[in-house]
């Protein structure tokens, strides 16, 4: 079933017929240098494979398993870095809000708000990220039925904004563990939204090391194969140049030439299976 479309900037739109969007970039900014070094290989990544790609980086954390884990520069440093990475690479960008507070600043430089999974419920802050009118993707939580992301799509069209879109990373699959039901492409885009899917945090493990996430890294692929075939919309992966090293999700980030892989698969699956 074809979907009604997005558009995320004036050159680029996602859903209905138009090429899969891919958002990619490191889970979390660690520092100015290194989102930037990152910008340049995702920007690199996005003039060879010739694809719609937005960066992705979040200023802050705040769900994080323990205190102690790192959580990112905050909302001003973390959205002066984001510009200064749409300013020299020419990439949208896209980071998490938190706070209804944070949505008006945010929405001045960011090109997509995302509400991360465990607050896609929270009424004020969807309305809020939806009142900016810029686009909003909604991270399906754990805990929702495809069908139930109906209410979360009616919130941002009763505030006026039709370019909210869900983003599916699993279901609660018993403790510690997250399934993918590729049911889920098919029944939200039928309620006329695009859909994205998350292949990093599908391949969590919450709080499978204790003090910190662990994660399936080898499903990456097949998975996001089987998502693109599924009929998913968009692409979501969070790349990083070592992941071991990471401050955060170190077991789930994707190496750049394995992003590139992936790309090449969907790409691949897209040409030669019929419109969905």
């Amino acid at each position: 079933m074809t979907t009604r479309s997005i558009p995320i900037t004036n050159d680029i739109a996602f859903g209905g017929d138009h090429p899969p969007l891919f958002i990619a970039g490191p889970c979390v900014i660690e520092s100015r240098e290194h989102a930037m070094s990152m910008a340049r290989t995702i920007a690199k990544l996005r003039d060879e494979l010739k694809v719609n790609i937005v960066f992705k980086s979040s200023f802050d954390k705040a769900n994080r398993t323990s205190i102690e884990s790192f959580r990112g520069p905050g909302l001003d440093e973390g959205l002066e870095i984001l510009r200064e990475v749409k300013k020299e690479t020419g990439l949208p960008v896209l980071s998490d809000i938190h706070e209804w507070q944070q949505a008006a600043p945010a929405a001045e430089v960011l090109d997509i708000l995302q509400i991360p999974a465990f607050l896609c419920r929270q009424t004020d802050l969807v309305a809020a990220a939806a009142r900016t009118g810029k686009p909003v993707g909604v991270k399906k939580g754990q805990f929702l039925s495809p069908e139930e992301t109906k209410n979360i799509l009616d919130k941002g069209h009763e505030v006026g904004n039709d370019r909210v879109f869900i983003t599916e990373r699993g279901s609660s699959f018993g403790y510690q563990n997250l399934v993918v039901d590729m049911r889920s492409f098919p029944i939200i885009r039928a309620l006329g939204a695009p859909v994205v899917y998350d292949i990093t945090h599908s391949m969590q493990r919450p709080g499978g090391e204790g003090k910190q996430t662990g994660g399936t890294p080898q499903f990456a692929r097949p998975l996001a194969r089987a998502a693109a075939a599924a009929g998913a919309d968009g692409f979501f992966m969070e790349v990083h140049d070592n992941p071991p090293a990471a401050l955060s999700d170190r077991t789930t980030q994707i190496r750049p030439e394995h992003a590139r892989a992936i790309i090449e698969d969907i790409l691949a699956l897209r040409a030669a299976l019929p419109a969905i």
